[in-house]
């Protein structure tokens, strides 16, 4: 037994466009910054990470709060893009990979991105469902809606990025 019931698909299906909306929402999206900037990042806890990047065509230092799905050493740091390769912090760190990060209360840290491959990104996704099956289970809906395209037990179709710190 489980313990818990689970939620009538009604409940599940609101939760969803709920989670969807709330990805959606610029603004909503864009608070935490304030807190990270202000070294209250330790409010997220250590799944959470600011990302600070440099825009592809203007140049301007961009930041966007991002879920750390996986920690494959203790040097770096592996988020998930939700909007897929259109999301602009992604595009951004395809075009210069040299950023900086937030984690928790300490910042910013130089850090390179790379753009994971298939298997590495399974073997991290893999990690995280099984360390959180029901956070995954609320949001893979709402992935897959923001996405437009399923999401399978592999992550076929979400772009991963791993951070990693400088001198590491």
């Amino acid at each position: 037994m489980s313990g818990a019931p689970a939620l009538p698909a009604v409940l599940a299906d609101k939760l969803v466009a709920v989670a969807t909306r709330a990805l959606r929402n610029r603004r909503l999206m864009r608070t935490p910054i304030v807190l990270y900037r202000a070294r209250l990042g330790l409010l997220f806890g250590r799944r959470m990470l600011m990302l600070e990047h440099i825009g592809r065509k203007s140049g301007t230092r961009r930041y966007v709060v991002l879920e750390v799905i996986d920690r494959p050493d203790s040097g770096s740091y592996v988020v998930v893009s939700g909007f897929g390769t259109r999301a602009q912090w992604y595009r951004n760190v395809v075009a210069d990979p040299d950023v900086r990060i937030w984690i928790r209360s300490h910042g910013p840290a130089r850090a390179t991105a790379e753009m994971l491959p298939p298997d590495r990104a399974a073997t991290s996704l893999g990690r995280y469902v099984s360390r959180h099956p029901k956070a995954w289970k609320t949001m893979k809906p709402a992935l897959e809606n923001t996405l437009g395209s399923p999401i399978d037990n592999r992550g076929a179709a979400l772009p991963m990025v791993q951070f990693r710190l400088a001198g590491w």
